[in-house]
């Protein structure tokens, strides 16, 4: 069982914000299925409205975080977009009905929830200011987290930063849901929490929002899954192609389809291996491209990415 407690404030009374709702309803889309529209995640959207009647207040967010940590599961997911607090004792996720010394829930608690957590997997996505403090342990010093296995943070920002906003967006939401869509799976089509912070790693600021990503696990169960960029049909070609993982394979003008005359059979492995190319497990030797490796009939070799898969497939784990 996958599931997601996915929260989203705008309506503070006295500081109210634009694209929380949306960026919960963005990771509540991504999240609910994957790519190809088969079930994934058991969500549950948790947003503020207009009318005050019905409040996010502190007691009301720990008691969902609770609920969600505190039943058997493979994975489960907490999502907050909205305000962020920091003090002299401690950082908040700000509730509606926040006021000084009771800013909302805070990281401290959440994290000692999610260590006493019944789930195999717990991953705690913040985008909110000064997100970054989550795990930390003041007696430690800041900066040094204390995770039970199987628990993954990640934030928007460090412990000192502001989350931006931008285009009516989360910043950080807004690349989260592009790694997701996508943009962070492997060449099996898998995303993990990892991969999503590498993703984000790399497009935002260096100067600026920094995301921060703690984890203490021995594997990582996938979020999400996305078409596999090498079919595994074609993949497991590999041992087929490559007979040693250190062979190089000899080329032909026969495997290019420009070039007359014309092999139905080279020609498709030639596809295969251009795909092996393009996704960083095979590189053409003394050429930069494969054309001119079969043109000048040079041979191609396996990167070392391309040995991992080799071996995996090799040892019938794929």
């Amino acid at each position: 069982m996958k599931r997601a407690l996915i929260v989203g404030i705008n309506h503070y009374e006295k500081a109210p914000l634009k694209g929380c709702i949306k960026d919960a309803e963005k990771i509540h889309r991504v999240l609910a299925t994957n790519e190809d529209g088969s079930p994934n995640f058991d969500c549950k959207p948790l947003t503020s409205t207009e009318d005050s009647k019905y409040p996010i207040t502190v007691s009301k967010l720990k008691k969902h975080i609770h609920n969600l940590f505190n039943q058997e599961a493979e994975i489960a997911v907490f999502y907050f977009s909205g305000h962020g607090a920091s003090t002299d004792v401690g950082s908040y996720l700000v509730t509606q009905d926040a006021q000084k010394y009771n800013e909302g829930v805070s990281l401290e608690e959440i994290i000692v929830m999610a260590n006493a957590s019944k789930v195999k997997e717990a991953i705690i996505i913040l985008d909110a200011c000064y997100s970054g403090n989550l795990g930390n342990a003041k007696e430690f010093g800041n900066r040094k987290a204390i995770l039970r296995e199987g628990v993954s943070v990640l934030t928007a920002s460090r412990d000192t930063q502001f989350a931006v906003e931008r285009n009516g967006s989360g910043l950080f939401t807004s690349i989260i849901y592009e790694a997701m869509s996508g943009g962070a799976s492997d060449i099996l089509g898998n995303i993990t929490v990892a991969g999503v912070y590498y993703f984000a790693d790399q497009l935002l600021n260096s100067w600026e929002q920094r995301p921060v990503f703690k984890t203490h696990t021995s594997k990582m169960i996938p979020l999400r899954n996305c078409s596999p960029k090498i079919p595994l049909e074609i993949l497991r070609k590999l041992p087929v192609y490559f007979e040693e993982r250190e062979q190089q394979l000899q080329l032909s003008p026969l495997y290019e389809a420009s070039i007359e005359p014309r092999n139905e059979v080279f020609e498709e492995i030639m596809v295969h291996l251009r795909m092996f190319q393009t996704n960083g497990l095979l590189l053409p030797v003394g050429t930069s491209f494969m054309y001119n490796a079969a043109k000048d009939s040079k041979a191609c070799e396996l990167t070392t990415l391309g040995k991992f898969y080799w071996d995996l497939v090799n040892k019938k784990q794929l």
